[in-house]
């Protein structure tokens, strides 16, 4: 077998949680890429028993055991990745972080979202925002990927190529009314994610203090998104509803034209001709689906993801497989 054929070993750091679980199932079906450590995050724990009969043991977290890996993927709390990652660069690993330490490049923007100082503001500047279809170029060369927030993919896939291509008024807001099933709050219980709170109720939550608001401002290269996030009685799945006013004399056909020759050759952004996408139909997938519409003189684009895969987890193996050499689809059929 070659170099390139060889089997990559990989570790996933946060194991018991949603996206490394998810990791786990995604790598169980993977032909070249295999789950080699499995631990967890947190210092000092102690191993953990498999949940379901097949799973591995969650093993105590043991940095030296990144050296005998390719690559490493951090499913921790922000501000737990950041010494891990420093452990696994300099191991020569390649290193996708799920979590919020490096999307944003400015350390006072990160202080002010999550309320502490950045843990490794060294490490910025070299840190890729994975954004696949936007930074495949940069992420096959990099040694460290932010994998995106799940909010912020399902907003930035369907606004990049608009904004990219002027099409849209530049003094009208941009308003993307988001919902999210409850495992993007993650694993850890509260209050707000409590089945008797979720059961048959619908809400708006953080609405101008979200955590993924500077975010998209960041990737959009814009502050005049309004983002509202809603929480769905539901597990999985994140569905954006954004209301854009086009320039003047451009047509929601143009928009949704513009948008299907920037994905036509996209295998996990599909862009509708007509129709509405839904959850059922990306849940569970690597896949983004989008459809635009005229409504009067504004234009309204629908964009669908699985909260867990191309918002979490599925996005980071496309992310590593990319960074490893592998075919991009690999373990996300």
């Amino acid at each position: 077998m070659s170099e390139a054929q060889a089997m990559k070993k990989v570790a996933i750091v946060g194991a018991s949680g949603y996206t490394g679980r998810e990791l786990l199932r995604l790598l169980a079906h993977h032909p070249r890429m295999q789950a080699t450590e499995v631990m967890t995050a947190r210092p000092g724990a102690q191993p953990e028993p498999p949940q379901f009969p097949g799973d591995p043991v969650i093993a105590a977290l043991d940095l030296s055991r990144l050296a005998a890996c390719d690559g490493v993927f951090l499913c921790t709390p922000h501000g737990a990745a950041s010494e891990i990652a420093k452990a696994a660069l300099q191991s020569g690993c390649k290193v996708v972080d799920l979590s919020a330490d490096f999307r944003l490049r400015s350390p006072a923007v990160y202080q002010k979202a999550y309320g502490a100082p950045h843990p490794a503001p060294e490490l910025l500047s070299m840190a890729v925002y994975g954004l696949t279809e936007h930074a495949r170029s940069a992420v096959r060369t990099a040694q460290l990927v932010a994998n995106p927030g799940c909010y912020p993919t399902s907003i930035l896939l369907p606004l990049l190529p608009l904004l990219q291509a002027d099409l849209l008024d530049a003094t009208a807001p941009i308003i993307s009314d988001s919902k999210s099933g409850t495992s993007g709050a993650g694993k850890a219980p509260s209050e707000r994610t409590h089945f008797g709170n979720v059961h048959e109720n619908f809400c708006a939550y953080g609405v101008g203090t979200h955590r993924h608001l500077p975010e998209i401002h960041q990737g959009a290269g814009t502050d005049r998104i309004v983002f509202v996030p809603h929480l769905l009685p539901t597990f999985r799945g994140m569905l954006s509803t954004i209301y854009v006013t086009p320039r003047a004399g451009t047509t929601a056909d143009a928009l949704r034209s513009c948008l299907h020759e920037r994905y036509a050759s996209e295998r996990f952004v599909k862009v509708y001709a007509s129709g509405q996408p839904e959850l059922k139909c990306v849940n569970t997938t690597n896949q983004c689906h989008i459809a635009v519409a005229a409504c009067g003189a504004q234009v309204v684009i629908t964009s669908a993801i699985d909260n867990l895969q191309k918002g979490a987890s599925g996005q980071a193996l496309q992310n590593m497989n990319v960074m490893l050499g592998l075919p991009e689809e690999e373990g996300l059929s």
